[in-house]
């Protein structure tokens, strides 16, 4: 049966075992299993510029290198500059800290959700700046780095080096789906051995969007580990003096929350920081998804030979968050991030905009918000509800949707 254009369409076919296949050069499935000419460069396996972007093949391999991408940029969007960078840092800050005594200050429920909402969103650009600190885009001085860092990730309940590392991995084998590490997705046999709680917990709006903390203590499913233990296989024995030190900061602040919960009050205290953190939670988990989540056509996934740093990366998804693009620090521009995360977030638009004449149709140019990104509530829904396991075989896979999971009766894991 043929896709659907408005999902997968793609000049591939799938074998018996799963592997990809290219169809014959020139040749392209449209509509309803109809073949018809498409003009393709065979060298490269592009059609050509004048079709529509349906039919552009992401997964096949780019016609540049990432050298090509790298000579694009200004030499000055490579420079660090730490004072900028504090700056940023003193900017968060002192909205943070304006954003409690305004809250205190009126102390009504009229002004306690907007504070929520305000407050959620800024400690999600403080996660920003300490992911900056764990690039090493922060600045070239890796103790000031460290410093900054685990004061911005303890305070808001991240064990600074143990995510830093994991988050490494994430993006040295980013849309590998045996390695990666971020949102990456089940094999079908790993999917149909969740239990339907799992299942539910996982594929079903809000809950996914919670999943953070979850991930810290336990990682995905079908992996294991954790990132406050040294000793986990996230780690190398010559991380876990840094595993240990985070983890130690991580419970200090922890241990800080109690003792001020004792002091003003558990209820002043969820107040505070406990529901601003969910709202973190929320942001995070809501756009570190839709950067590799949720793009209109389905994008590759990869194992094996197939895979490369540079097709992997091109699978990212910049995304525009309106008013917000500037408080989380462009985080939005994230193909260019996720291939040379040693670029300042204060560069990545102007990286971004001279590489694109090299990415071509690799480069899915986000659509324009309004003020507030509604659009992407859309785009989340969608992937959630259809993006559930990929082909246990094949070196280029797609993800698949589980018909069962949507019903409203139980499903055993056997079915």
């Amino acid at each position: 049966m043929c896709q659907d254009l408005g999902h997968s369409l793609s000049p591939l076919s799938a074998d018996k075992k799963g592997q990809v296949e290219n169809t014959k050069p020139g040749r392209a499935l449209v509509g309803e299993c109809e073949e018809t000419e498409r003009p393709v460069n065979s060298s490269s396996g592009i059609i050509s510029k004048d079709m529509d972007e349906v039919d552009f093949d992401p997964s096949a391999s780019p016609p540049f290198k990432i050298a090509d991408i790298r000579a694009a940029i200004p030499e000055h969007c490579w420079v660090k500059n730490p004072w900028r960078s504090l700056s940023y840092v003193a900017r968060d800050l002192v909205v943070v800290v304006g954003l409690i005594a305004l809250a205190l200050h009126f102390d009504n429920w009229m002004v306690w959700p907007v504070y929520w909402a305000a407050q959620g969103t800024m400690f999600w650009a403080i996660f920003v700046l300490g992911h900056d600190c764990g690039h090493g885009s922060f600045s070239n001085n890796p103790t000031l780095n460290g410093f900054v860092g685990h004061i911005l990730h303890s305070s808001i309940l991240v064990p600074y080096h143990g995510w830093r590392i994991s988050h490494r991995t994430h993006h040295q084998n980013h849309g590998n789906v045996e390695k990666d590490e971020s949102w990456v997705p089940l094999p079908e046999k790993t999917y149909k051995n969740l239990d339907y709680s799992t299942k539910f917990m996982r594929y079903k709006i809000p809950f996914p969007m919670f999943a953070y903390p979850l991930y810290l203590w336990s990682r995905s499913p079908g992996k294991t580990g954790s990132h406050f233990d040294p000793y986990s296989d996230l780690f190398q024995p010559s991380d876990r003096k840094y595993v240990v030190t985070s983890t130690v900061c991580w419970t200090l602040m922890l241990v800080s929350l109690f003792c001020l919960s004792a002091v003003f009050g558990v209820m002043q205290m969820l107040k505070i920081y406990g529901i601003p953190y969910l709202v973190f939670v929320m942001w995070l988990d809501f756009v570190t998804y839709l950067h590799h989540h949720g793009y209109e056509q389905k994008l590759p996934w990869y194992r094996g030979q197939e895979w490369s740093y540079l097709r992997g990366g091109l699978t990212t998804v910049d995304r525009d968050y309106g008013l917000f693009n500037n408080i989380h620090h462009d985080i939005g521009t994230h193909v260019i991030h996720h291939l040379f995360p040693q670029i300042p977030h204060y560069h990545l638009v102007e990286a971004t905009r001279a590489a694109k004449p090299v990415l071509g149709k690799y480069y899915r140019e986000p659509r324009k918000s309004g003020p507030i990104p509604l659009h992407l509530i859309e785009n989340l829904v969608r992937s959630i509800s259809q993006d559930h396991y990929v082909s246990n075989t094949g070196d280029i896979v797609y993800y698949q949707t589980d018909p069962n999971l949507n019903g409203s009766h139980h499903k055993s894991k056997d079915q």
